[in-house]
């Protein structure tokens, strides 16, 4: 039996925002991941990933936005699952708050440093 929260609904819960964004950005990285699976494990092999084949398709503006997503999308879906299993678990009041800030800084700090290799990988940098 799940512990008891505070009530306020969380994205295992119908109907909400949160629910809602979980399970599109859940369907957009099943997609983002098989392509990149596909992209860089079977249609280049490990052997074939070199730092200048990685700038040349970050170099490509839809390539470098699909993967720029993957990071913002992938790190939404990652903290507010784990916040959100931690609310389930029963964390309220001070704890809450301190798992809201760390989460959300650690979500922050790993955009922004993903954007900088990211733009550093296509040249902008």
């Amino acid at each position: 039996m799940a512990a008891e929260t505070s009530g306020a609904p969380t994205s295992f819960d119908r109907g909400g925002w949160g629910w809602l964004f979980q399970r599109i950005t859940a369907a957009f990285l099943i997609v983002v991941l098989a392509f990149h699976f596909f992209l860089l494990h079977f249609y280049h092999h490990a052997y074939e990933v070199t730092f200048a084949g990685t700038n040349a398709r970050m170099s490509d503006v839809g390539y470098f936005a699909t993967m720029w997503l993957f990071l913002v999308t992938a790190t939404f879906h990652g903290v507010n699952g784990i916040y959100n299993a931690m609310v389930n678990q029963g964390i309220t009041g001070t704890q809450k708050r301190a798992a809201q800030g760390i989460l959300g800084l650690a979500a922050l700090l790993l955009v922004v440093q993903g954007t900088r290799v990211a733009l550093h990988m296509n040249g902008f940098l």
